[in-house]
């Protein structure tokens, strides 16, 4: 790619659907926050749109030599997505990106508009947002809506999972890119006193990383938990609530009720890492996900996991022993009391972190996606 002068131009991304970065709690947050950073190692102009309240501060500022442009949002949860995408195309609309890459199926809804305005739009599938729980019968017909739109007009489109990329692809008959969420394992730096600080043990507790959202069912577990009976195992929730105020409330009264429950909130860097580095066992019990990506972390770091049987979490092809039927609090604590059983093995633990580390690591993900850009663009991809 070239300017009239013949010179090499810089090719330009902005990423619109999120919350922005860094460090905002979510999936598709953590998403774009790695691809962003390899992007620009790899030579692109990289812009994420962020909207302003989750952000650092009001004002442009760069994360790494990624630009992140805080634009304004509604409060409400319903109006939220929607608002601030169209925005930030119009946004996008005004500066041409090369590339404009909407992920999520809700702001997908504005696939249209970019594309009247003459916007190259590739969007990624992250997940049935519809079958959420927390969405009313008009939410869900919008984010179908949206994810019709989103398939339809993309010039590329990618999906998380390859069971959503074929889905896709026999619904709307488009081909889609499979393309899978990735993992970082970053080990810790300093020993910031986390254990300590939360009252933990190393080994003796188990971890689950999520919202606190009604599908990620932290009920399930802490019911799981109140069965082991065990004093010298505790129960660490990381995350914080969304909107649902009457589903934190309930985890809140749960955990209260069930001793060795720790509510530790939204944690991240170092202390994040040690969390991860000092846990016994990792259980994602959710009902709906689109790749999770706290499991991979989990499984990076070493740990020994249970997960649901859902289709998202079964695709990562665990050993039949790691899953458990979806809402069956008998099976899970069974499932738990027999993990912990089993004494932590560090050697296993190095070769399954390896493992995941070359199957997800994020670096391929960063160049599979920009094969995406590539073919859109009609551009070669430049050799490494």
């Amino acid at each position: 790619m070239a300017d009239g002068r013949g010179v090499a131009k810089q090719p330009t991304v902005m990423m619109l659907g999120l919350r922005g970065i860094p460090e905002v709690q979510g999936g598709v947050e953590k998403h774009v926050e790695e691809l962003s950073r390899h992007f620009v190692d790899k030579g692109w102009d990289v812009t994420v749109l962020g909207r302003r309240r989750y952000l650092l501060t009001p004002d442009p500022y760069t994360w790494k030599r990624v630009k992140v442009h805080p634009l304004w949002s509604p409060g409400s949860v319903k109006f939220e997505a929607i608002a601030h995408t169209a925005l930030g195309v119009l946004f996008a609309a005004y500066h041409r990106p090369d590339i404009l890459h909407i992920h999520a199926i809700g702001p997908a809804l504005m696939t249209p508009l970019a594309r009247l305005l003459g916007l190259k739009v590739i969007v990624t599938h992250h997940g049935y947002d519809y079958d959420r729980q927390k969405w009313g019968g008009l939410a869900k017909l919008m984010l179908k809506l949206g994810e019709k739109a989103g398939m339809r007009f993309a010039r590329a489109r990618i999906a998380v999972s390859n069971d959503i990329a074929r889905t896709m692809e026999s619904r709307y008959g488009v081909p889609v890119h499979y393309v899978p969420n990735g993992m970082t394992v970053r080990r810790s730096q300093t020993d910031t006193g986390i254990l300590g600080k939360l009252g933990l043990t190393s080994r003796r507790y188990i971890m689950l990383v999520a919202r606190i959202v009604p599908e990620k069912r932290q009920h399930d577990l802490i019911a799981a938990f109140a069965k082991l009976a065990d004093p010298t195992v505790k129960l660490v929730l990381v995350g914080s609530a969304e909107y649902m105020a009457h589903y934190s409330q309930d985890v809140e009264k749960l955990a209260a009720d069930v001793p060795g429950v720790v509510l530790a909130g939204m944690q991240t860097g170092d202390d994040l890492s040690i969390l991860y580095e000092n846990a016994g066992l990792f259980v994602l019990p959710s009902s709906h996900e689109g790749m999770p990506i706290a499991l991979l972390e989990a499984m990076g770091a070493g740990l020994p996991v249970l997960a649901s049987d859902i289709t998202a979490n079964l695709a990562i092809g665990l050993p039949a022993q790691d899953y458990f039927p979806l809402g069956d609090i008998e099976q899970l604590a069974a499932a738990m009391r027999s993990k912990l059983a089993v004494p932590f093995d560090s050697r296993k633990a190095a070769e399954q972190g390896a493992l995941v580390a070359e199957q997800y690591g994020w670096l391929n993900i960063a160049d599979q996606t920009l094969d995406v850009y590539n073919t859109v663009l009609k551009r070669k991809m430049p050799k490494a």
